[in-house]
């Protein structure tokens, strides 16, 4: 049997299913209820946010009714709802043939329906072709179109569509997703493996469902967090946290170690750096907003570590070592001793509080805090 991917399996066939856009999903049904509908709008959000899935469920509420229609809708091959490739169908010979045929009315629906996908990318003529039917077109078409950069759209489009913007789909409601999906599948997966493959879809359900299915592939009875770290190559995220317990015990010994045991497991010095950061990002909010800030995404076990981590810093400090990865990580690429320079960074960050409290040492000597009233310079005599 030929396999389906889960990002199709799992397509949310209509409004109610729609995961991160509710708001989007409610606008347009109740424009469909109180017959308000537009004859064009414009779908802009990055890749994976659900604009296509959209698009299909507000043609298919439309144009749908049977089975038959509705399941043709969903997989692109109604003869009434056109779907369209913007990349490789970029010229004006493509957008006057899509405009000969809107005069054709639908065979089976209500309406015509056409959904052009990444429009940005028509070329110029194609998109002057295509405003001439949008200024005027007819009573039984309706235009979607999608881009994920909607700055490269004319604004001569833009002005004739009702624009919606998908935003990222939060950690949370993917995580949320992907567990209901690993239950369908009959597949056992650790809450913190679910979290961080969420995370790592960076607010694109279909990149994370795509993720799932890698680790899917690899055939593990139990999916945890040391099969993805495993699968991607990504730093140990108990490692990472030890190097960050040993920077705060102010431990360059103890930290050293540490980060040559991340990068004996064939973690590049890019990627242990990449996972510092971000780790010390999460430290810096925590410690300036407290541990429920919902700026941090991580689950409840997680986030309670975190904090309790977070403690052991001040948010400047953690700035400051935020800084010195992101040189570091620059410097590194260049340089023909990059394992000096990462060695380097580890210790000073260990020492970042003794290096903070002889800084601030050197200071007050140089210019020691005045005691007492204060003293006022006499004024310099007027030179004669």
């Amino acid at each position: 049997m030929t396999y389906t991917v889960l990002a199709r399996r799992y397509r949310s066939r209509d409004f109610d299913e729609v995961v991160g856009q509710e708001a989007i999903s409610r606008t347009l049904k109740n424009a469909i209820e109180t017959h308000r509908v537009a004859h064009a709008y414009l779908f802009c959000g990055t890749r994976g946010v659900g604009k296509t899935s959209m698009a299909r469920i507000f043609a298919k509420a439309l144009n749908g009714g049977t089975p038959e229609v509705d399941a043709a809708i969903m997989q692109g091959r109604d003869t009434d709802t056109v779907e369209i490739d913007a990349a490789s169908n970029t010229g004006v010979d493509n957008a006057r043939d899509l405009i000969a045929n809107c005069a054709y009315r639908p065979m089976r629906g209500k309406h015509k329906v056409y959904i052009i996908d990444e429009v940005h990318m028509l070329s110029t003529q194609a998109f002057n072709a295509l405003l001439k039917t949008m200024e005027e077109p007819p009573e039984h078409v309706k235009f979607i179109l999608c881009t994920t950069d909607p700055q490269k759209v004319p604004p001569t489009i833009q002005s004739r569509c009702q624009r919606f913007d998908f935003r990222n789909i939060p950690t949370a409601r993917i995580a949320e997703h992907l567990r209901e999906v690993a239950a369908g599948e009959k597949v056992a997966a650790d809450p913190d493996l679910l979290h961080q493959v969420a995370k790592l879809g960076r607010g694109s359900m279909r990149d994370a469902l795509t993720l799932l299915d890698r680790l899917l592939a690899t055939g593990e009875k139990r999916l945890t967090l040391r099969t993805l770290e495993s699968l991607l190559g990504l730093p140990a995220f108990d490692l990472i946290s030890a190097l960050i317990d040993a920077v705060s015990s102010g431990d360059p010994k103890a930290a050293l170690e540490r980060a040559d045991e991340l990068l004996s497991r064939g973690n590049s010095i890019d990627e242990t750096l990449d996972s510092l950061a971000e780790r010390f990002r999460d430290l810096m909010v925590i410690a300036a907003c407290g541990a429920d800030t919902p700026l941090v995404e991580l689950n409840e076990d997680a986030r309670a570590a975190e904090a309790e981590r977070a403690a052991r810093f001040d948010p400047a400090g953690l700035t400051h070592m935020i800084a010195l990865c992101e040189s570091v990580q620059r410097s590194v690429r260049a340089s023909g001793s990059p394992r000096a320079l990462f060695d380097a960074l580890i210790v000073r960050l260990a020492l970042t509080e003794k290096i903070a409290d002889v800084t601030a040492l050197v200071r007050e000597t140089s210019h020691p805090a005045p005691t007492g009233r204060a003293v006022h310079a006499e004024p310099a005599a007027k030179k004669r």
